[in-house]
């Protein structure tokens, strides 16, 4: 009897030692004011004056990175200077909507291309701190990103922005 029980717990043993392996791969990650963001849905996307915009949304929330396309991999962008290296923050819901976004003399930050792929993909870093675009919020000042990635992002058609 103690033959079989034993053979049962190595049976069972055996068999629920699995290993549940999950690529994160495309993803569009960081850290919003120190806590984990994860996009659900993410895109990049070229638009007709050859910049590119790479787009992570999370339920009602959107974060758009827009930057030249002639920056190539290694480049880092700085925030905060211009109007065309821009990061954007946007939350849509009902009641509690806001808009964040970097540009000339407004947040700061950067954006680091690591990579653009041959099957047309893009990989690169960010961290930003952008301004509300409504100053008389002034529960809201700014939104922080820290620790920003988007890995493999497919590329898209391009869009007319």
């Amino acid at each position: 009897m103690k033959k079989h029980i034993y053979f049962l717990l190595l049976l069972f043993v055996a068999v629920s030692c699995t290993e549940d392996i999950k690529f994160n791969n495309p993803a569009f990650q960081g850290l919003k004011d120190n806590v984990f963001w994860r996009a659900a849905t993410y895109k990049a996307s070229r638009t007709t004056t050859g910049d590119i915009v790479i787009e992570g949304a999370l339920g009602f929330e959107k974060v758009i990175l827009r930057l030249p396309y002639d920056e190539g991999p290694g480049k880092t962008m700085v925030l905060g200077i211009d109007n065309v290296t821009i990061a954007s923050y946007l939350n849509t819901f009902p009641g509690k909507s806001a808009e964040f976004s970097t540009g000339e003399n407004k947040g700061s930050g950067q954006i680091v291309i690591t990579n653009i792929g041959d099957e047309n993909t893009i990989s690169g870093t960010f961290k930003f701190t952008a301004i509300n675009n409504d100053a008389t919020d002034t529960e809201n000042p700014k939104v922080t990103f820290t620790e920003g990635v988007f890995y493999k992002i497919p590329i898209t058609s391009t869009l007319e922005y």
